[in-house]
Parts: structure tokens; sequence; C-alpha cells
């Protein structure tokens, strides 16, 4: 039977149609195409992507808007899935000795950690490298002073779609409680995007019991604001504070126990959970997953939902026997599923 010239045309259309289709579905075309660039080129998680809105008290957070910025989206990405970057307010304790946590070392705090270089790779989606971080200490030129610097900047698409950011935070310490702690001085946070600069930076003068914060605008301009701190009290910025857990300074890390540690720099007293796993529990995790080489402690931390917008705020991963992050996990994070961190490579710089 002969199809008539419509019925043709038709045909052709949808043939042609199911072609072109079938074109647009693939990758290669979506990520070369204008199909993402008309999809992101207003990107800012607020409209493309959503996130379920929050009721009742959750509503009154932060996050209320139930959009995803670049800077919640890259603090997923760099923040939660490594240890280290989490943030740290501790009431003044007396160290414990290194005995606890480092069992043979002598040395001081800071000679501990000198020079040492941590690089984490980070993945999301099907994607295994969207983002790298490298954490660094390193003693400055001023005698009895040291440097933590934790930069980290998006790759590939996911870099693209956030302008290529990087973020650097940079803290100043000193020894303190002959060599036994570290405090920190002053506590850095850099966003640079494109040739845009945001700057938030605290000082601690522990002298005259004055925390002073100035933040640096997009414009240039500075807000300054100064608050006392509370006798008794020293402030670990999340750096300052991740050096002196894995040495012991808060005392000896033991399986089975649940850490309770306020948040910093945050208003009010809100804190989180960590807890290192039992010998059983860990020794079932490492039958459950691919083994890796290293892997010592299994922690997890709870927060609150809204501060990972993931499902019940969960963070778990792995530590080495010297206590730093080897991999991490945000649990069932909104849209995107686990975010994963780990360690790529460890390294002495001086």
């Amino acid at each position: 039977m002969r199809r008539s010239g419509v019925q043709e045309n038709s045909m052709d259309r949808w043939s042609n149609g199911i072609t072109s289709l079938a074109k647009e579905m693939s990758l290669s075309y979506i990520f070369s195409s204008e199909f993402l660039k008309k999809s992101l080129s207003s990107f800012s998680f607020d409209g493309w992507l959503r996130t379920p809105c929050l009721t009742g008290r959750q509503a009154d957070s932060e996050l209320r808007t139930c959009g995803l910025t670049r800077r919640l989206f890259l603090r997923w990405l760099l923040g939660f899935s490594l240890l280290p970057t989490l943030p740290f307010t501790v009431q003044r304790v007396e160290a414990q000795g290194i005995s606890s946590a480092l069992p043979g070392k002598r040395i001081s705090i800071a000679a501990f950690f000198k020079g040492e270089e941590l690089h984490y790779e980070v993945g999301a989606w099907i994607f295994n490298r969207v983002a790298l971080g490298k954490l660094s200490f390193r003693e400055m030129g001023e005698r009895g002073r040291y440097l933590s610097t934790l930069q980290a900047e998006t790759l590939g698409i996911l870099g693209w779609v956030a302008r290529y950011r990087v973020d650097t935070y940079r803290c100043v310490m000193e020894e303190i409680e002959g060599g036994r702690r570290l405090r920190s001085l002053s506590f850095e946070e850099d966003v640079q995007i494109g040739s845009k600069l945001r700057r938030r930076t605290h000082f601690f003068d522990y002298q005259k019991r004055k925390w002073i914060q100035v933040r640096r605008r997009k414009d240039g301009t500075q807000v300054r604001k100064e608050e006392d701190i509370p006798p008794g009290m020293v402030y670990d910025d999340f750096l300052t504070a991740s050096y002196n857990f894995r040495y012991g300074v808060y005392g000896g890390i033991e399986r089975g126990r649940t850490y309770t540690v306020a948040t910093f720099p945050k208003k009010g007293t809100s804190s989180y959970e960590v807890n290192v796993a039992s010998k059983e529990e860990e020794e079932k995790r490492k039958k459950s997953e691919k083994f890796r080489d290293g892997k010592e402690y299994f922690v997890k931390l709870f927060l609150d939902p809204e501060i990972t917008h993931s499902k019940e705020g969960l963070i778990e991963g792995w530590l080495s026997k010297e206590f730093y992050p080897l991999e991490g996990v945000v649990k069932d994070v909104f849209l995107y599923g686990d975010v994963r961190g780990r360690l790529i490579r460890k390294a002495t710089s001086e």
C-alpha cells in the first residue's frame, strides 16, 4: 500500500524528531551544546535546582528559601565531606598528653604537623572528580607562629557552573601550654569568584578577651563587629581544632565513644555529635565495602539536617591511625545523593 504524501511527510517528521531527540539525550550533546548553557546561564541553584520546602521550625532557618546557592553547594562538596573542615568551639581543658592519641610521640604539636600536606578530591552524582582540596601546615617567619591553609576549587563542568570558584581558609596559630596545644590567633575565609573577592576574618585577642570579626563585601566595603570572649573559653576554629583533635588535646580517641562539639563561628549554642564506632562495627563496615589500607577508625557525625541539606544530617567516614581523614561521605543529600571525598595524597613540604 502506498502512503500518501501527507503520511510520508508526517512519518518523516516523526522519524527526524526521534533521531533529533536521541541525539539530544546523549551526554556528549548535553555537555557540549547550547542546551546546558541555556539551562545554566543564570545558574544559582535557586531556580534550576530546588529542594523541598521546609516546614515548621525548619522554615525559620536561613535555608527557608528552598534554594541552593553555589556557596552551600561547595560547602557540601569541600566542607562536609572532610573531617578537618568541620567547625569546633571547645571549652578550655588541660592537654592530656599526646600519649593518649599518638603513643610514642613526644615532640611538640607544631613539630609533629610541620610541613604536612593532605590532598583530597570530591565526587558527586556520576562524577568522580568535581573538586579538589588541599590542607597544609607550616611554620611562619615569626617564632612560635604557624599557618594552616585549606584551599578548595571546583573542576570540570561543575567548575564552570560555579565560575571556577576558589575557597581559601587560613588560620594563624600559636603554641601554648609548653607545645601541647595550638590556639587560633586569626582565622580568614576568602571566596574568589572571577575578579570578585569576599573575605571574612576573625581575630582573637585573649589578653583583652575580645573576638573581632571583620567582613569585606564584594564592593570592597568592610563591616566590623566585636564581642567578648567568655572567661575560660578558647575559640578553636575548625583548622586549629582538627590538629588539636588529632594530637589528643581534647582527650584520647576511643572506640565506641560519642563526643558533643559546639560549632564555631555560629550564633547560638548549637552543637553536633561525633561518634567513633566500636571495633565490631568497624569490622562490619570493612566487610561491606571495598577495603582500603590505612582505614583505622570509622566515625559518624550527626548535624542538623538543615546544615547538610540531607535526610538525616549524617556524615560518616574513615580516619587513619594518625586521625587524618581518608574518606568521607555526606549521606542522602537532596538532589545529589551521596557526596564523597577521599584522600589522594599525603606529603611533607619541609
